[in-house]
């Protein structure tokens, strides 16, 4: 109990634990960083800036700066409340602590007996709806009926991804509805008409019967007679696997919702029906914060967009979460897990729906029971075990998130206007300006990428050379045309294929030679680099081990086979006085290209050809070595 002065007045009253220590101020802070980036010598010893916490700070593809701390000076606008406008903190005042949110699994294996198993076990070990890929790439909409037949269809909603021909799957749909006799207050789904996305996939403007008219047609009259149903799919995907970033991804998502909502209330629908058949889908990523704040910004947008056409009240966004494609991997595809799960947890703190776990071995074909149980179980233990429906909005709050949110939104509102300004969505992808704005980022991933920048557990960094691959059965080819489709793994795992293919042929990998100089304690951090570095592109290194002198490591090397390349790897102590001769002495002893394990400009009168740094283009070192190990068809 402390007494306090209220007005001049004398009251007593509790105080916290916390209170009774000095508090410290953000110049306190800096002065800490200060010394912190002094000692790791990212400042000089007698530099002070005066804003050191900035050379912690990161920015993302938008432009955006992250920054190392954020306190209440960071305003940024009231995000309201749960349940009303701008929905920044959900959809529903309740959020989903009441039922959890939607686990809705997918599938699109073209075998429908398959397919048919597949669902029921889904929905029998917690699913709660089924989300189906139909086309000629994927389940026929024709087996429809024999797919969901063992499906409980009151209570589980089907939502379909048909790709063109929409208005054909919808109708077999519809009418495996009625044929069950499923009351239409009961239907629940979304019969996933999109064309917007099949132009942004194919480049190809649908025509009439699978257009904008078309889609908006099946709308209206599947609302008439199953009220509950959505109709229309509003896909981010394509984008965000083209390259594109949050922002571009969320501009190009709500220039199409705009599209869909201009051609419903053409064919007579009002705008708060319009609003209520329009389901939003996104990709969730392993980067947390931006998965959390880009969903938060979608509902935002939408609100802004349901305000401008004056039914805010009906703007709130149904979102469906699906953990994203182009970061998954073909190798180490056992790292999915983690990924998946991180990208789920971000979707469901940032208040989706409905989400959708990719299973660990999508990138590499049709996945397995085992792969779809991980799947949703990884749902489930969110669910269930973690409790992470019950708290309601769990970022918001947070001046990061809020922070970030909002600079999202901003960014993404930008990009929408520049898509507007075209002619709408439509405009935008034929006149190529989606295209060309969402290159420029996947150009800026990718040196990210080369640079490990950007790294990737399993494959770009931590490789495993002999893991055991996993097989599955591959997808049938997709129809292309449009928007690239990319892995951020690719590059790496074409150059880990190459290295199988000499493995199979030779019966050795395309091998380094580490020329370790000085004991082990000299060497051992640089070389390790290196040799994680090589194994990244399925290169495997060989070791002198502790050398004394330059002839100890030219004797390694000519016991190793005499690689075409080596790579000097130790201290800098050391590197002064030997890194020039054995450079000079493995020259002469057959290797056609020597690495240095350290920085270009500090050692560049060594002699080396090429050097091995953090931040150091990996790829480039990679297509460089293969480039000396298999000219003329040897690849040692």
């Amino acid at each position: 109990m402390t007494e306090a002065t209220v007005d001049g007045g004398t009251s007593t009253g509790f105080t916290t634990f916390a209170s009774q220590f000095p508090q410290p101020t953000r110049e306190q802070w800096q002065q800490l960083v200060a010394g912190v980036l002094r000692k790791s010598r990212v400042i000089g010893a007698d530099d002070a800036p005066e804003h050191p916490e900035e050379l912690l700070a990161t920015t993302t593809y938008d432009g955006v700066k992250l920054a190392p701390l954020y306190t209440a000076d960071d305003a940024s606008p009231d995000p309201g409340v749960p349940g009303l406008p701008a929905y920044v903190r959900g959809a529903r005042a309740a959020g989903s602590s009441l039922d959890g949110w939607d686990v809705r699994q997918s599938h699109g294996d073209p075998d429908p007996a398959r397919t048919a198993e597949a669902v029921l076990a889904d929905l029998e070990n917690g699913v709660t709806s089924v989300f189906l890929y139909t086309g000629p790439d994927a389940v026929d909409p024709a087996e429809l009926p024999r797919v969901l037949a063992g499906v409980m269809l009151d209570l589980a909603p089907v939502v379909l991804d048909p790709g063109t021909d929409f208005t054909a799957a919808a109708d077999i749909l519809l009418g495996v509805f009625r044929d069950r006799g499923i009351p239409a207050d009961q239907v629940r789904g979304n019969l996933g008409a999109d064309p917007v996305t099949t132009h942004a996939r194919t480049g190809t403007a649908p025509g009439p019967g699978t257009d904008l008219a078309a889609a908006a047609e099946l709308a209206v009259r599947a609302h008439a007679e199953f009220p509950g149903l959505q109709a229309i799919a509003v896909d981010g995907q394509p984008y965000h696997e083209a390259g594109a970033s949050e922002a571009q991804e969320l501009g190009a998502a709500t220039a199409a919702g705009v599209a869909y909502l201009r051609a419903l209330t053409a064919a007579g629908l009002d705008v708060e029906t319009a609003l209520g058949l329009v389901e939003f889908r996104f990709a969730a990523t392993a980067d947390q914060f931006l998965t959390i704040a880009k969903l938060r910004a979608a509902r935002r947008l939408w609100a802004r967009v349901a305000q401008a056409c004056g039914a805010a009240g009906a703007g709130a966004q149904k979102q469906h979460a699906v953990t994203s494609w182009s970061m998954t991997t073909k190798r180490d595809p056992w790292v999915n897990m983690l990924r998946t799960t991180v990208a789920s947890f971000a979707a469901g703190v940032g208040g989706a729906d409905a989400v959708t776990v990719r299973p660990f071995d999508s990138a590499l074909g049709l996945p397995d029971a085992f792969a779809r149980r991980i799947a949703r179980n990884t749902q489930a233990l969110l669910l269930e075990e973690s409790h992470l429906a019950q708290v309601i909005d769990p970022a918001g709050g947070s001046w990061y998130v809020e922070k970030l949110t909002d600079e999202l939104a901003h960014a993404a509102w930008a990009f929408f206007q520049d898509i507007e300004r075209v002619g709408g969505i439509t405009a935008a992808l034929d006149s190529g300006l989606v295209a060309d704005r969402v290159g420029e980022v996947r150009e800026a991933r990718a040196r990210a990428l080369a640079t490990r920048k950007d790294p990737i557990t399993g494959v770009s960094e931590f490789p495993h050379l002999t893991e055991e691959a996993v097989v599955r059965e591959p997808y049938p080819a997709r129809e292309g045309g449009g928007l690239p489709r990319v892995r951020y793994a690719e590059d790496y795992e074409a150059l880990r294929d190459r290295s199988d293919d000499i493995l199979l042929a030779t019966d050795a990998r395309p091998t380094v030679f580490l020329a370790t100089l000085g004991p082990v304690a000299q060497h051992t951090a640089r070389a390790q680099f290196a040799r994680n570095l090589f194994a990244a592109g399925g290169i495997d290194a060989v070791e002198a081990g502790a050398t004394e002198t330059v002839d100890d490591v030219t004797a390694a090397y000519r016991a190793a086979g005499a690689p075409k390349v080596a790579v000097l790897a130790s201290s800098d102590k050391l590197y002064t006085d030997q890194a020039a001769p054995a450079a000079a002495a493995l020259k002469a002893a057959g290797a056609e290209y020597v690495w240095l394990a350290g920085a270009a400009k500090k050692w560049a009168d060594t002699g080396a050809d090429g050097f091995l740094f953090a931040g150091c283009d990996a790829l480039d070192v990679l297509h460089t070595t293969y480039a000396t190990l298999t000219a003329g068809g040897d690849a040692r």
